[in-house]
C-alpha cells in the first residue's frame, strides 16, 4: 500500500517543468490560451511579481501575455545545481537565485523563478501561494547551451544512472529508514496522467518525462534526512554519494524532454 509521502512524490513534478511544458505547447498552437494557467498552477495559486507592464503582484493568467509574440524553442526549462550551471545565461541576478531555486524558466528576454510562500490566517491555519518572480536577462546572454543532451541521451544516461544507484541504494538498504521509497519507486513501474504533457511532445519525451518527474520525487525523498536518526553522517553521506549521479542524469532528462522539439 502506498504511503501519504509516497503519493506526494507522484503527484508533484517540479512546477517550472509544467511551466514550460504548457506555455511552449500555448505557443505551438497546441493548447488553448484559456487552459494554460490552471494547467501550471493546477490546485495551487499561482502569482506573478515584477512582469512588465504591471506594477504589483497578478493571477498568472494576466501576466502570460507577455510572452505571446514567443515561439515555442525560445521558451526553455533550466534545473541548475552547484557545480553544473548548464543552461543559464551566464552570471548576474537570475542565475543565481536560479541555483539557489534549483529550477527556472528561460523565456526570450526573461527568467522566471518560482517561491512559494507561506502564508498564516487569522485563525492560525496556514497555506501556501506560489509567486514566480520575473528576472531580465542580460542583453548579451548566450544562447542555451547546445551541449545539452536530446531526449534520446537522456534516456539512455538516465537508464544506466537508476540501475547503478538502485544497486547501491539497495546496498545501503535505504528502504529500511525510508520505506515510503517502496510505494514511490513502483510508480516509477506505472506512471499515471498526473505527470503528463501536453500536446505536441513525441512519445519519447512523453515517456521521459513521465519517469523522470516521479523519481525526482523519489530522490527527494531518498536524500532527506531519515526520521528518528535512523542513519548516521557516515551513512548520509554514502547515501548522498550514490544519489548524485542519478541525481544529475534525472534533471538532465526532465530538462531534455520539456525542451524537446513540438509537433502538431
Amino acid at each position: 500500500m502506498s504511503t501519504p509521502a509516497a503519493g506526494a512524490a507522484i503527484l508533484a513534478p517540479r512546477r517550472s517543468s509544467r511551466f514550460v511544458a504548457w506555455v511552449r505547447a500555448w505557443r505551438a498552437g497546441l493548447v488553448p490560451f484559456d487552459e494554460v494557467a490552471d494547467a501550471v498552477a493546477g490546485d495551487e495559486e499561482h502569482l506573478v511579481a515584477d512582469a512588465p507592464g504591471t506594477w504589483t503582484d497578478v493571477p498568472l493568467g494576466e501576466a502570460l501575455p507577455t510572452l505571446a509574440k514567443l515561439s515555442p524553442d525560445e521558451i526553455r526549462l533550466v534545473l541548475p545545481a552547484p557545480g553544473d550551471p548548464r543552461g543559464l545565461p551566464g552570471p548576474g541576478d537570475f542565475a543565481g537565485a536560479a541555483l539557489l531555486a534549483g529550477e527556472a524558466v528561460i523565456a526570450g528576454a526573461l527568467g522566471l523563478i518560482p517561491e512559494v510562500r507561506v502564508h498564516t490566517s487569522g485563525s492560525g491555519d496556514t497555506f501556501e501561494t506560489l509567486l514566480w518572480r520575473v528576472y531580465p536577462l542580460p542583453a548579451n546572454a548566450p544562447a542555451a547551451s547546445l551541449t545539452l543532451p536530446g531526449a534520446a541521451e537522456a534516456e539512455a544516461e538516465l537508464a544506466a544512472a537508476l540501475a547503478d544507484t538502485t544497486a547501491a541504494l539497495t546496498r545501503l538498504d535505504v528502504a529500511q529508514w525510508r520505506p515510503e521509497l517502496a510505494g514511490a519507486l513502483e510508480a516509477l513501474r506505472r506512471p499515471d496522467g498526473t505527470t503528463d504533457l501536453p500536446p505536441g511532445f513525441d512519445p519519447r519525451a512523453r515517456r521521459l518525462f513521465a519517469r523522470a518527474a516521479v523519481l525526482d520525487r523519489v530522490l527527494a525523498l531518498a536524500g532527506h534526512a531519515a526520521p528518528g536518526g535512523a542513519i548516521n553522517n557516515y551513512e548520509a553521506q554514502q547515501r548522498d554519494a550514490a544519489l548524485r549521479p542519478l541525481t544529475a542524469a534525472c534533471r538532465q532528462a526532465l530538462v531534455a524532454a520539456c525542451n524537446a522539439p513540438l509537433r502538431p
